[in-house]
């Protein structure tokens, strides 16, 4: 009787493992996509790479200036080496990914009387090109809520006639500092002078008069306002300003 019995329990057996094995087949191919199983190569969906944006009309060489750590960038752009009025544009980049983004302006603004200069030197009436920090502020009246360390002063009133003939008379109510051969972390109002007295100082964003300056930039009271306000030292804010040729490079 255990003879008889032999063949059947083999096809007991066989039979067992065909209908798992089926199952199984079965169970793999009904796997629902994106459950764990493999995605066909043919439906994958690739996103195209997009670079960060770059602050536009900006060269190589104005961009290899802008420090990586820098997250908004004053940009100011004269409309011609020898112009002294100029274009102001607040850019942040908070998204290093996204890259830099407008957040405020285009803003009208002027410069040096004479334009712009690689090489600035005291009393040449031009404001020098370049990427500065832009660490202090300050001014004769109280602070507005600045985000920068801000010096209230008597000192920066200042009087007399600008070169059309224009009042100056509350031109440093608000200035804020461009670190253009002064010491960082310090009062505008400082007067050391690292590169020596021949290369000017004094480079501040200030006040608009109404008239071209000395060297430095200058936008309307309320303007200076909303960059007080904004700046903020922990975004490491710089300005990068010249004639667009320049910039450009």
């Amino acid at each position: 009787m255990s003879v008889l019995r032999r063949p059947y329990v083999l096809l007991v057996i066989l039979f067992v493992l065909v209908i798992g094995c089926s199952a199984g087949a079965v169970q793999t191919a009904s796997t629902p996509r994106g459950a764990g199983g493999p995605e066909s190569s043919a439906t994958r969906i690739v996103e195209p790479f997009v670079p960060p944006a770059e602050i536009p009309a900006l060269g190589p060489e104005t961009r290899a200036q802008i420090p990586a750590t820098a997250r908004q960038a004053v940009v100011v752009t004269g409309e011609g080496p020898d112009s002294n009025r100029s274009t102001v544009v607040l850019y942040s980049r908070d998204d290093p990914a996204r890259g830099w983004r407008p957040g405020a302006g285009p803003w009208p603004a002027h410069n040096g009387m004479e334009g712009w200069t690689d090489h600035h030197l005291a009393g040449d009436l031009r404001s020098p090109v370049g990427v500065y920090g832009l660490t202090d502020a300050g001014g004769r009246l109280p602070d507005p809520g600045a985000l920068l360390p801000y010096d209230e002063q008597s000192r920066f009133a200042v009087s007399g006639e600008g070169f059309l003939g224009e009042p100056l008379e509350g031109s440093f109510d608000y200035v804020v500092a461009i670190n253009y051969n002064r010491a960082p972390g310090t009062s505008p109002l400082d007067r050391t002078r690292p590169l020596g007295g021949e290369r000017g100082g004094g480079i501040w964003i200030h006040v608009d008069h109404g008239g071209p300056t000395q060297g430095c930039v200058s936008l309307t009271e309320d303007r200076m306002r909303e960059l007080l306000l904004t700046l903020d030292p922990a975004k490491q804010p710089v300005i990068v300003m010249g004639d667009a040729g320049s910039l450009a490079r």
